[in-house]
């Protein structure tokens, strides 16, 4: 592949202008024009236009930050918006309907119900390493619930939010949506002013800085945080089809994502043999010099690229390892047992590096990942029943995919979502529907049949009548 240039020019926002354009949004909010559905459907359909009409700009744009092929492109992150635009415009007209519940006898005569309503103006700090996805999935959520947004994108893929910047404004509600470039000046002077709801992607450090702004506005937040996904490899497994679903998961965008397996738990005696299948797929994938493979990308910048490579220091390198600054380029590499003290093992790698680390039994893989902090996924390849059903229930996790990598975000009925250290909330579908919704309780009561058992004066008789009824 060719060299990519990275853009360091981001058109960063005056700090002065975010307040007025806060209190922009929030005003047009309280008009109410955002409640209706046919805004919400519209501003939908918009998104997926300006996907469709401007996806080879976008394309560009993303060969440029992270040096993506446009497949890739479109698998990780267009397509993805455009289903789950097409989810929310199938089902919306049921998640905004009254949700019937029961009432207890001592309500009746009367009814409940829960009635979903929009929160109001919602601040949206993406992520670099799915630049598009990270800002248009929580938007899409948060517009079907009736919402309006302020938009953060990040500036390390500078040149995707450059175009966000000039293409929002273009498709969507001017009064309703805007985009704020800049770096951390921005998103500190953003954090100053209170929004209804806050969803950000990104790492553990910035997610507590959020954390702690939100709660001065008592604002809750969505945080998608990422850590170490654990891949447990049992040796039941078809080992052609899981190497090649490893490899897809593991290196699609160069391993910059946030749900990509960062270490594998195999026996010691079928390691050899994952390994090995590993390395065969990865010359399959992208030949025996990823350096000139299409379809393999690059790191975001310098100072991300130093970080990975440091994780190599003192390691066994099984495959890989080769590295090239000037191009931001780290071949696809396989490491072996890495101490467990070290980086590698302590920090979430975010990168092409794969740890591969053997146990006497694959019994012992729960107890290794339940030692260390929920991750936002976890995968387990494997034929065995009876093991899947105990590291369902011994662990835990976000999201778990079973005999694959991250398909579980493809299915926009699933939340995409952490726990823990690995975030809080989620989205996707109706899940996001409700996340960016107040669910507001509702009893409407008759004058009919009013029973004064309630009433004073208080008498033993109506005492035992109560204790009856509730």
């Amino acid at each position: 592949m060719q060299a990519v240039s990275l853009s360091n020019q981001v058109n960063t926002a005056s700090v002065a202008g975010i307040a007025p354009k806060i209190r922009q949004l929030k005003t047009f909010f309280t008009s109410g024009k955002t409640k209706a559905l046919v805004w919400r459907i519209e501003q939908l359909k918009q998104i997926r236009k300006m996907v469709l009409e401007q996806q080879d700009e976008i394309f560009v744009a993303m060969r440029q930050d992270l040096g993506r092929c446009n497949m890739e492109s479109w698998t990780a992150e267009l397509g993805g918006v455009i289903s789950e635009v097409d989810h929310s415009l199938k089902h919306l007209k049921k998640w905004v309907k009254p949700r019937k519940v029961a009432t207890p006898i001592i309500a009746q005569p009367g009814k409940s119900y829960i009635l979903p309503e929009p929160l109001g103006t919602i601040l949206i700090i993406g992520a670099w390493n799915y630049p598009l996805l990270l800002v248009l999935s929580p938007l899409i959520s948060a517009v079907s619930a009736g919402n309006n947004a302020l938009i953060k994108p990040s500036e390390l893929s500078a040149n995707v939010s450059k175009l966000l910047a000039k293409l929002i404004p273009q498709y969507l509600d001017n009064d309703a949506f805007a985009v704020v470039e800049g770096a951390f000046d921005e998103t500190t002077e953003l954090l100053k002013h209170q929004c209804e709801h806050i969803s950000y992607t990104g790492g553990e450090v910035v997610g507590k800085i959020v954390m702690r702004a939100a709660a001065e506005f008592l604002t809750p937040v969505t945080l998608e945080l990422g850590g170490k996904s654990p891949c447990i490899v049992d040796s039941s497994t078809d080992l052609e089809v899981t190497a090649a679903r490893i490899v897809w998961s593991k290196w699609m965008n160069a391993g910059q994502t946030c749900v990509a397996p960062d270490y594998v738990l195999v026996e010691k005696s079928f390691a050899p043999q994952l390994i090995d299948a590993i390395k065969n797929k990865l010359t399959d994938f992208y030949t025996v010099d990823a350096a000139n493979s299409q379809d393999y990308g690059r790191i975001v910048s310098e100072r991300h690229f130093l970080r990975v490579i440091s994780y190599l220091d003192g390691q066994d390198i099984v495959h890989g390892g080769k590295h090239d600054i000037t191009n931001k380029y780290i071949e696809p590499t396989v490491v072996l047992n890495p101490d467990h003290d070290s980086p590698l093992m302590q920090q979430e790698i975010f990168g092409p590096i794969l740890p591969i680390v053997t146990v006497t039994s694959i019994d012992q893989s729960i107890s290794f990942v339940n030692q260390r902090a929920k991750p936002l996924a976890l995968y387990l390849f494997g034929k065995n029943k009876d093991f899947e059903q105990q590291v369902l229930t011994s662990t835990s996790a976000g999201m778990v995919c079973i005999n694959d990598g991250f398909m579980f975000a493809a299915n926009p009925n699933l939340p995409f979502g952490g726990v823990g250290n690995s975030g809080t909330g989620a989205y996707h579908g109706k899940i996001g529907f409700d996340n960016f919704s107040h669910l507001k309780t509702v009893m409407k009561r008759s004058f009919w049949f009013d029973v004064p058992l309630r009433y004073p004066p208080f008498t033993a008789k109506k005492f035992k009548l109560l204790k009856k009824l509730i």
